[in-house]
């Protein structure tokens, strides 16, 4: 395994933005997924030794990543931060780092990174003007001029057009392809779902699932919905649907509203209409209370 990580916690005074985090990663893609906040930069940080974890260890290549200043050269990061030389082109902005790696031919290297996120090496424009989107991009191009073994991405996608999504996400599967460790952080499921990636689901500073994105997906099918349904006859429908099956709780939440709870979405909508018929009971709505993701990955924190 390229990384290792063993019952990492790490707090900040009385927060703690990690518990008892345990994976192993090979090479090839692998996806952190989780909300904002739930800890996915800080164990990227981790990871690439800029800050130590409280308690538990990192192994990157079977070495230290915060006590081995030479492993660095084989790290490549792109941190969500937008810390840039900004007086600087594009250009001189990654000959800064394959200088830095001390490269044999560092004008050249620079130029191909460029080239291989889709930039010019010949636009003399200082980083200032970059836009969102180019910035990101001239990121990544920074973090693999010196062709790192292993490559850690926090939220790369974010700024990026939609042609330049496709590219960067065909750019990380390719390297990974190519028998690199590629580490890339999203809080959005469907671009998880494009790097055919093995998924790490990170919520509340815990690992709650893990495995390939199919089988993440249908944890996250599987779990309960839950829903509130406007009608003058709440006591009648919610009597009607238990009686169906097709909810697994049902409660009067208002004078014309019935909150329930559903483990199958698709059967309960091809049963509602008949329920309410049956009850004399007319719908207003149907309104989702929990389709958000942060809902689900609370569902899945719950699990464990």
């Amino acid at each position: 395994m390229t990384i290792v990580v063993d019952k990492v916690t790490k707090t900040f005074r009385d927060v703690v933005a990690l518990s008892e985090v345990s994976f192993t990663v090979a090479p090839g893609v692998t996806a952190l997924l989780g909300p904002n906040g739930a800890g996915k930069s800080t164990m990227l940080r981790i990871l690439a030794g800029l800050t130590p974890p409280s308690h538990g260890t990192v192994e990157i290549l079977g070495r230290d990543p915060r006590g081995d200043p030479g492993l660095f050269r084989s790290i490549g990061l792109v941190p969500q931060q937008e810390a840039l030389f900004e007086p600087l082109t594009g250009l001189e902005f990654v000959r800064v780092a394959a200088d830095l790696h001390r490269l044999a031919d560092p004008g050249g290297a620079a130029r191909r990174a460029i080239e291989l996120v889709e930039l010019d090496p010949d636009d003399r424009r200082p980083l200032r003007a970059y836009s969102k989107g180019m910035r990101q991009r001239v990121k990544v191009a920074h973090a693999v001029v010196h062709e790192p073994e292993v490559l850690m991405l926090d939220e790369p996608l974010e700024g990026l057009d939609p042609r330049q999504r496709i590219r960067m996400i065909d750019l990380f599967r390719d390297l990974g392809t190519a028998g690199r460790t590629v580490v890339v952080s999203s809080h959005v499921l469907d671009e998880v779902e494009k790097f055919g990636s093995r998924v790490l689901v990170i919520a509340q500073g815990r690992l709650a699932a893990e495995g390939d994105f199919h089988a993440i997906r249908e944890l996250m099918d599987d779990r309960p919905h839950r829903l509130r349904l406007g009608t003058d006859r709440p006591r009648e429908l919610a009597a009607g649907l238990l009686a169906g099956g097709v909810v697994v709780g049902a409660w009067i939440s208002g004078a014309e509203a019935v909150t329930v709870d559903t483990v199958d979405v698709g059967a309960f909508r091809r049963a509602l209409a008949g329920v309410a018929r049956d009850r004399s009971a007319r719908l207003r709505e149907v309104v989702p209370l929990d389709d958000d993701l942060d809902s689900v990955f609370r569902y899945l924190v719950a699990r464990r």
